[in-house]
């Protein structure tokens, strides 16, 4: 099996692969590169991989004018920098002893040892620069075509190295995971049996994972597995997953946002038990309160702005199991075209200071109450 694309026959990539095999090394593309290519995947992130020591990589990098950065050397990754682009280069890697959030490895001379530490099956694949598909374990292409997401080797092994890779699952499983396939049975019990380590993660780490697994096009199978796991109660307590389906039900083919998922999930401190940025997590609160009170549809057109009021609209038909009423869409708009007829300016004769701005917001509510109707002569009267 042969892959094709432009990130395979990049230049630069293609300098990286050459100066190692010319070397004597072998020098493949492994993991996510390999898995998307193989689906039809846009690629990204390639990641090389060889039987060439950090040192060696250095030496070869030096002779042809490359330049190379010890970005992670303790780890066999040397960066190789070429026309401005850096190209992540490891040492192939076997597990000596593991600790849960890291492992102590030794550097290995072969690709079965390599492969054997990796996470999933479907992340065991490698390529070489003419695009022929390595599986060194036997396992990944059957599972990747069939929508499996395995670990590799024994579960607990895997969770033990890192206990992220609980929450990675669940994420490859969203992502990946053919709807007929279920989930991993044996992997499932592992999560569960590990599901307290996750809580020795670190918040960012945790937030980035919740946040991609969130963005899939349908999460909400992996997402209650994760629930069933026990898994989501560590991560956020009080969170439930039973609104996520019909929340996607409701998207009707509208772009994934993670932000409204992890709304009707719920849980307490979500903002903070993720670490998210400032304006995720203002937004955020916006759609946990305006989803869970009964404002129509276009007082949040005015108060949010159509794509936040959508959001909040389709997270409250999701908790309470009610369809948008029909025109929705219509009056979120109408609302967020409204415009308020009346400034601080218009008060300053008969009002001021911290009553000025009481009265302004007062007379603001009358005109929402209003639907809108109140004129600007209205509400000065």
């Amino acid at each position: 099996m042969r892959v094709h694309g432009a990130w395979l026959t990049d230049p630069g990539v293609q300098a990286v692969l050459a100066m190692l095999a010319e070397g004597g090394h072998q020098a493949l593309i492994v993991g996510g590169a390999v898995r998307n290519a193989l689906l039809g995947h846009d690629v990204s992130d390639i990641d090389i991989a060889t039987d060439a020591r950090p040192e060696r990589v250095q030496q070869l990098a030096k002779a042809a004018n490359i330049r190379a950065v010890p970005t992670g050397i303790e780890h066999g990754t040397v960066t190789l920098v070429v026309a401005a682009v850096g190209h992540e280069v490891t040492t192939f890697r076997r597990d000596v002893e593991t600790f849960g959030r890291h492992a102590v490895v030794a550097f290995a001379d072969n690709i079965v040892d390599d492969a054997a530490r990796r996470d999933f099956t479907m992340n065991a694949l490698y390529v070489d620069a003419a695009g022929n598909v390595i599986d060194p374990l036997g396992e990944g292409l059957a599972d990747l075509a069939a929508g499996r997401v395995r670990f590799v080797g024994h579960p607990d092994d895997r969770i033990l190295e890192d206990y992220l890779r609980i929450l990675r699952f669940f994420r490859f499983t969203a992502w990946f995971g053919a709807p007929d396939a279920g989930v991993d049975a044996d992997a499932l019990a592992a999560c569960a049996e590990h599901a307290l380590g996750v809580e020795g993660l670190s918040r960012e780490r945790v937030g980035a994972e919740m946040r991609k697994l969130l963005a899939a096009p349908n999460p909400a199978p992996a997402v209650t597995a994760m629930q069933t796991a026990g898994v989501l109660a560590h991560l956020l307590p009080g969170a439930d997953a039973r609104s996520l389906a019909p929340l996607v039900h409701f998207e009707a083919g509208r772009v994934p946002d993670w932000r409204r998922r992890l709304a009707v999930l719920g849980g307490k401190d979500v903002a903070e038990a993720l670490r998210l940025a400032r304006a995720d997590a203002r937004a955020l609160d916006v759609l946990v309160t305006a989803s869970r009170d009964d404002a129509p549809a276009a007082v949040l057109g005015y108060q949010f702005g159509a794509d936040l009021g959508a959001s909040a609209l389709l997270a409250r038909a999701a908790l309470t199991g009610y369809a948008p009423s029909d025109g929705w869409q219509a009056e979120l708009a109408r609302g967020a075209g409204a415009t308020f007829p009346l400034k601080a300016a218009d008060l300053m004769a008969a009002v001021s200071g911290a009553a000025l701005g009481a009265r302004l917001k007062e007379l603001e509510a009358r005109w929402i109450a209003s639907d809108f109707a109140l004129t600007r002569a209205e509400l000065l009267a």
